[in-house]
């Protein structure tokens, strides 16, 4: 039976990537994401037909959590890998940023994946599936007054928190934590800085499948990349 695959925030940058790098490997995926029209481009781009389901909705708000994850075991009857990638930063540092903002970023990249994980953990541990939260660099290494690494800390506890409480199931998890990638990421940050190494999208998702398809029994629970030439 094809395996099916959920990623948040996958209409572009590691997300998409991801997906298609699951669609390829034959894997049934769906993807949500907050902007319906990158979405809809997303999946005509893909051309996986009835492979793919797309669905729009805040990775922040319980509810469309809960809408996303009965639609796609009530279509597909299974939920086999789940990919916490929806997440955001803010540009300056909390000195400076706009407390409604600071709220969103930490309510997207904290709350997010944990009621992601909260909703599909029964379904993973009926089908022995796997959990990837991509985390960052900035969840290893601070920089002075970067609430973004305060929230990327919190998902790789996250990470954590989670393997612990579902080892005994059979439930992988697995934190991917990059360093400087090139996506739209960079956009509300005024782009990425030229002179800044980086890697794509694309080799993330290698690093994603990789840990996805490793064997039964064995968990794969913590990836660190960077680009080399990225000190920190």
């Amino acid at each position: 039976m094809e395996s099916v695959a959920l990623i948040t925030g996958g209409s572009t940058g590691i997300g998409a990537a991801t997906a298609r790098a699951l669609l390829k490997q034959g894997h049934r995926v769906a993807v949500t994401g907050r902007d319906a029209g990158r979405l809809a481009a997303f999946a005509a781009s893909a051309g996986a037909g009835e492979q793919l389901l797309t669905f729009t909705g805040d990775a922040s708000d319980a509810s469309h959590v809960a809408s996303a994850v009965r639609q796609v075991v009530d279509t597909w009857g299974r939920l086999d890998t789940v990919i916490a990638n929806a997440g955001f930063s803010l540009p300056g540092t909390l000195e400076d940023q706009d407390p409604e903002a600071m709220r969103a970023m930490v309510l997207t990249n904290v709350l997010g994946p944990s009621l992601l994980v909260r909703e599909t953990l029964p379904h993973l541990r009926e089908s022995k599936g796997r959990i990837v939260i991509v985390g960052s660099v900035a969840g290893v290494r601070h920089t002075p007054g970067n609430l973004y690494s305060v929230t990327k800390w919190a998902a790789h506890a996250l990470a954590e928190n989670t393997r612990l409480l579902v080892t005994k199931d059979g439930v992988g998890v697995t934190l991917v934590a990059p360093g400087i990638v090139d996506t739209p990421f960079w956009d509300n940050r005024g782009g990425r800085p030229d002179t800044s190494p980086a890697m794509t999208a694309e080799q993330i998702a290698e690093a994603i499948l990789f840990a996805v398809n490793q064997p039964e029994g064995m968990d794969v629970n913590h990836i660190t990349m960077r680009p080399l030439g990225q000190a920190n």
